[in-house]
């Protein structure tokens, strides 16, 4: 039996111990001295959160089914471990080997949200690896960044070795091998960081220099190497129904924020919100084949012993065989007493029914994001829902049973007015008031329905027709919240609607990040050092230490967020290509500012530029 890298009086002090005990139902534990590659995948959060996660689930079988390879999972220490772990000096560590981390090849890094920025340092600093890329030798991992957030990797550039722009599926295995293959003939770590740089996709930044102009904006970005290449090409899986996919999914020992199966449908969107960086950095949209879904989904179900199952996608009702398979799931899920969660559907009379015959008697709140309180603003982003959409939805739902509904909308988006924030209010009113024309005899629950507005602030995300916009102050944000929680008191059914906001500081700092460029290294490093952590989580986020940390490094955090950049402005991210080009943003951006709505991607192609992949959405209907 393998010794824990934490003694029992350790265990007993801290939360959840059973966060770092690893030895899970279908975890994969190999002998470390039986292959040439030793691979730690991190996610920079709790074990809750990130086993929750679908893309290290598909990487660490994929990496697993090498013979040369061993992947391991490694997840943050909560706030307890971490103060006992330096205390006392003890490395990071995997889960499966309890080995430490220092002492792997690799360690990957999925970075899901500009919030656990400083979960990463964390991550790297309690493996006691030297923070700086540059400072690392071969006596050190390998450090690379994946997920999301490397569509702007340049604010976390000091720290990694190497980013991953794109779809795991695609050159990991390349890379792999080159690794093998410099460490077999005792090449430098020059040398393979050269020669990863040659693999499309690997963006190493110490390869690239960034000069700035007098007013702080970026006066040129080019290559310092000559294996570095101009542009970063974004990896895509064009054939999702035969790539990697794990039929044994690693089973958690504690409860987890998805506990359940999830099967991912297809990838991609083909809606074009322009607010959503997702639905425009996943595309083209691509469908996993129906057969492939069925036979994965009795596999994962099998193989976990789960009791339920959830259909992953951008939006699940636009999946071309979601009858099939939902009917399929249904025949297959019912009699085992197995449950079937359907995110992400658009509330129409389908998808109610079949929510209704999922969810049996008990009936949970439906969800609904229109993000715009009036049709003008939801064609300013391409929403594609009217409000007869809406209304229309949300009786189906009363008719159906369902007496609580939430809604999620946005505020301080680009051109928005007084009148659209006073329209969030106005469309939670009809909606309450539309449940009050059923007759009472006839109403679910009681007689009494409860809605419940969400607002979130937006933020500008890059690779979005809105990258170029100025975000709201702190205060603008704060006056149009309390605009809307005064108008919503106003609502002649204010009884019946509830309203959350969300927290503003944390929405600057998010959008700082989110937009931010190499001089936020030593603000991350210092912010870090001053004890911010789980950043994310309410309770220990601190607003005045990272603004301390911006003051301490002469660092202007309104230059990134409150100024409007100028269409020809060369952004931090322009050196990767994601699919979507600069020329059909600049469009967007124009029809934006028109209010003119764009067809969905099935209805009319509207020449984003991914269908340089040769396949997808793109392609359909042709041979």
């Amino acid at each position: 039996m393998k010794k824990l890298a934490l003694s029992d009086d350790i265990l007993l002090k801290v939360e959840k111990p059973a966060r770092y005990l690893g030895n899970e139902f279908n975890a994969v534990c190999k002998d470390h001295g039986q292959v040439d590659i030793k691979f730690a995948m991190a996610f920079p959060d709790v074990y809750e959160i990130g086993m929750s996660y679908l893309g290290i689930q598909i990487i660490y079988d994929m990496l697993n089914a090498r013979e040369d390879t061993c992947c391991e999972r490694v997840y943050s220490p909560w706030t307890d471990l971490d103060r006992i772990m330096r205390e006392k000096n003890i490395p990071l560590f995997a889960l499966e080997s309890q080995a430490p981390i220092k002492d792997f090849d690799f360690l990957g890094i999925t970075i899901q949200y500009e919030m656990c920025y400083t979960n990463i340092l964390q991550l790297i600093d309690l493996a006691q690896i030297p923070m700086l890329a540059k400072d690392r030798t071969w006596e050190h991992p390998i450090v690379i960044g994946g997920g999301p957030c490397t569509y702007n990797p340049e604010p976390l550039a000091d720290f990694f070795d190497i980013f991953y722009i794109g779809e795991g599926e695609t050159v990991y295995n390349d890379l792999m091998d080159v690794y093998k293959q410099c460490r077999r003939e005792g090449r430098s770590r020059m040398e393979f960081l050269e020669q990863a740089a040659r693999i499309p996709g690997l963006y190493i930044p110490m390869f690239y220099d960034v000069t700035y102009k007098e007013d702080g904006t970026i006066a040129s970005f080019a290559p310092n190497n000559p294996n570095a290449a101009l542009s970063i090409k974004k990896q895509v899986v064009t054939d999702l129904s035969h790539t990697y996919y794990p039929e044994k999914p690693v089973v958690p020992f504690i409860k987890v924020t998805q506990d359940r199966v999830v099967l991912e449908i297809q990838r991609g969107c083909i809606r074009g919100c322009r607010f959503c960086q997702a639905g425009m950095v996943y595309r083209p949209n691509r469908e996993r084949d129906l057969e492939f879904l069925k036979a994965y989904a009795v596999k994962m179900l099998e193989s976990t012993g789960h009791e339920e199952i959830t259909l992953s996608s951008l939006s699940s009702s636009d999946y071309s065989h979601i009858e099939e398979l939902v009917t399929f799931l249904l025949d297959e899920c019912q009699s085992k007493k197995i449950n079937i969660s359907l995110p992400s559907l658009r509330i129409d009379a389908f998808s109610l029914d079949v929510m209704s015959k999922v969810q049996d008697v008990k009936k949970s709140s439906l969800t609904f994001a229109p993000e715009a309180g009036t049709q003008r603003m939801r064609d300013v982003i391409n929403k594609g829902l009217t409000q007869e959409d809406i209304l229309g939805g949300a009786m189906d739902a009363f008719k159906g049973g369902w007496n609580r509904v939430k809604l999620y909308f946005m505020l301080g988006l680009p051109g928005e007015t007084w009148e659209d924030i006073e329209g969030i209010a106005a469309l939670s009113n009809d909606i309450a008031a539309l449940y009050y024309t059923i007759p009472k005899s006839e109403r679910p629950g009681g007689g009494r329905v409860d809605i419940v507005t969400s607002t979130s602030f937006f933020v500008p995300k890059p690779f979005t027709p809105f990258q170029w916009v100025a975000q709201n102050t702190n205060e603008q944000f704060l006056e149009k919240q309390r605009f809307l929680n005064g108008k919503i008191k106003d609502q002649l059914n204010h009884k019946s609607i509830k309203y959350n906001w969300h927290d503003v500081e944390l929405t600057q700092l998010e959008g700082i990040l989110a937009r931010g460029d190499r001089r936020l290294g030593p603000v991350l490093l210092d912010a870090y050092r001053m004890g911010c952590l789980y950043d994310s989580w309410s309770e220990n986020f601190r607003y005045d230490l990272w603004m301390k940390a911006f003051e301490r490094n002469h660092v202007d955090p309104d230059f990134y967020n409150l100024r409007e950049r100028d269409l020809d402005e060369i952004l931090p991210w322009d050196f990767i290509d994601a699919g979507v080009s600069k020329a059909f943003l600049k469009r967007e951006w124009e029809q934006a500012q028109k209010g003119v709505v764009t067809p969905n991607c099935r209805a009319k192609c509207s020449g984003c530029g991914s269908k340089i992949y040769q396949g997808g959405v793109c392609f359909e209907g042709k041979n």
